[in-house]
């Protein structure tokens, strides 16, 4: 328990004042709460004594009102002080969290990590802060009530305070014996949790394909396990708390009979005033009940303690390298792009070997080739979604490791032929691109990026919203809206990654227009399969298995019998790159 509390306290981090006024607000309610005992007992003792007076009575009355009003004082802030202190700090935490998501390698995001990262975003963060936070002050509460309520029967009688403390003892380590199979079970049900987000995002992205094949319902095996494996969590989780439960409910009822049946021996055999037995039979139920209820309640800190493993596992991943400091120059004639002896695998299966080209400023350098030859991961790698595993890419003349990650995003504008759109306004995923652009400036975005006249004919023009992803918009009408991000974020360098590869003639035309505006005056890496639109490149690359098997201009390639001019044949035969 007390781990516990100090792993939270190092989490807290600037709102840990917070969290130790919250505990000193407990203790106050803590002795407010127990107050009434020792009233009662002071009262029984005056009238056993014959010494009570009409003054006593309304004393006690008081004192009575003034320790209810404290526990509601106290316990109104300890609540605001908690539970605003934990709603605060995971706020803190999800920034923190994207902070780390933004310098975490793409490969991350492509290894089954989503639905981890939304499993920790929706299950770990909320419950830490909607459920344990409030929690921590008020086991310490209880902790507080219980060591008075020993003291009291030590008040009471030294031998009613004996069976307190082995009572007290007993819970603990009936508590501690099942401490270790909880944090098991706790991790099981997360990790099962983890597993249910992933397979119920990857359910909804297929959509299309269940339908297709009519996999609802019990057909659909993958998400039906997904959910018969997060019930058995669920209740091997109850099973593993239930043992502790019923020890610790025997044990209270065991503690109950024994303080009772001592004070009435105690009093039968003379060694008791009556007035204290009264207050021992009065409050009998409520001896034990602290640390019971201490107990019942730590199962949901064995939860937060499997929910902050899994919080900093996914705060510990390995980020890219973001310590450079090597600024771009304002006027450099080093090549803007160059890709020096590069090499890099995805695991063990090494798909770029020893790759080197320069891309001069204001040129257009295009990279063609067959289906996974390693063209989108040349661009990837000039992205720094990832880092190379040997030889350099290089922005200007410097290394992009040696660039801090801020200027080399600050650098590109990637188009990419899957476009994403967020569930926000269509003026919104424009001006992603330039947030302090004004409005003037992103319309001026859309009419060069041909998109300006079907968003005026949406519902509500620019403040229409869209669906998540783009839902609601055709795949050219998407395309278009990405390029006019781009238009108004005015890159330098250009990436265009097989942008009109799965669009109609219709859409491309347009398309083709948008970037014509797009690319005026910049660096442009284009990836397309479409002749039309590489034939007009300063430089083509074509990449075979990982390698540049030649590179030139189109006609000084066509001119030669090679694997360029064999894609082109291919390409008028079969209208589209092939291998």
């Amino acid at each position: 328990m007390l781990e516990m509390i100090a792993r939270i306290y190092r989490l807290a981090g600037r709102y840990r004042s917070r969290i130790t006024l919250a505990f000193f607000t407990v203790l106050i309610k803590g002795i407010a709460m127990n107050m009434p005992y020792f009233i009662i007992c002071h009262v029984f003792t005056k009238i056993h004594d014959g010494t009570a007076d009409g003054s006593l009575v309304w004393i006690s009355l008081a004192a009575m009102l003034a320790s209810v009003l404290i526990q509601i004082i106290f316990q109104h802030a300890s609540d605001r002080l908690q539970s605003a202190a934990g709603f605060m700090l995971f706020a803190d935490t999800r920034l923190q969290l994207g902070s780390h998501l933004r310098k975490m390698p793409m490969g991350f995001f492509t290894e089954g990590n989503i639905g981890r990262i939304s499993s920790v975003l929706s299950s770990d963060m909320s419950f830490v802060e909607e459920v344990s936070m409030s929690q921590i002050a008020n086991m310490a509460g209880y902790a507080f009530s219980q060591l008075i309520m020993v003291i009291f029967m030590f008040f009471v009688d030294y031998r009613l305070g004996i069976i307190s403390v082995i009572i007290v003892a007993l819970m603990s380590l009936s508590a501690g014996l099942v401490r270790k199979t909880l944090h098991k079970h706790s991790r099981k049900r997360q990790d099962q949790i983890e597993a249910l987000s992933g397979t119920v995002i990857d359910y909804t992205e297929g959509m299309g394909i269940i339908k297709t094949y009519n996999l609802l319902g019990e057909r659909s095996g993958k998400i039906s396990e997904a959910f018969r494996d997060t019930m058995k969590a669920n209740i091997g989780f109850e099973k593993a708390v239930f043992p502790s439960a019923v020890r610790n409910g025997v044990i209270y009822a065991a503690g109950v009979s024994a303080t009772l049946l001592t004070a009435l021996y105690l009093f039968a055999s003379g060694q008791l005033a009556a007035p204290m037995l009264i207050a021992v039979g009065l409050f009998i139920f409520q001896i034990y009940t602290p640390i019971r209820v201490f107990y019942d309640e730590s199962t949901r800190l064995t939860v937060m303690n499997a929910c902050l493993d899994r919080i900093e596992s996914l705060m510990s991943g390995e980020e890219l390298e973001d310590s450079g400091t090597a600024r771009i120059p304002t006027e450099s004639k080093a090549p803007a792009i160059e890709f020096r002896n590069v090499c890099f695998s995805y695991g063990d299966n090494e798909v770029l070997h020893d790759i080197s080209f320069t891309a001069e400023t204001n040129t257009a350098t295009a990279l063609v080739g067959p289906s996974g030859s390693g063209k989108s991961t040349v661009a990837n790698l000039l992205a720094r979604f990832w880092d190379v595993d040997s030889g350099s890419v290089l922005l200007y003349g410097n290394d992009i490791r040696d660039l801090p990650l801020e200027t080399v995003y600050n650098q590109l504008s990637i188009v990419f032929q899957k476009v994403y759109l967020f569930r926000d306004t269509v003026y919104n995923n424009i001006v992603i691109g330039r947030p302090d652009a004004d409005r003037e400036e992103v319309i001026e975005a859309a009419r060069k990026a041909m998109c300006y006249d079907f968003i005026m004919a949406l519902p509500d023009g620019f403040d229409t919203v869209i669906g998540e992803g783009g839902a609601s918009l055709s795949g050219g009408e998407k395309q278009r809206i990405s390029i006019a991000r781009c238009i108004l974020k005015d890159a330098p360098i250009v990436v265009l990654d097989e942008a009109t590869a799965s669009v109609d003639l219709d859409n491309e035309r347009e398309i083709q227009q948008a970037i014509s505006s797009l690319i005026k005056d910049k660096t442009l890496l284009v990836i397309a399969h479409r002749l039309n639109t590489i034939r007009d490149a300063d430089n083509i690359i074509v990449i075979e298995d990982g390698k540049i098997a030649e590179a030139g201009t189109h006609d000084r390639l066509m001119a030669n019998n090679s694997t360029y001019r064999k894609f082109v044949d291919l390409r008028n035969t079969f209208r589209g790159w092939s291998k």
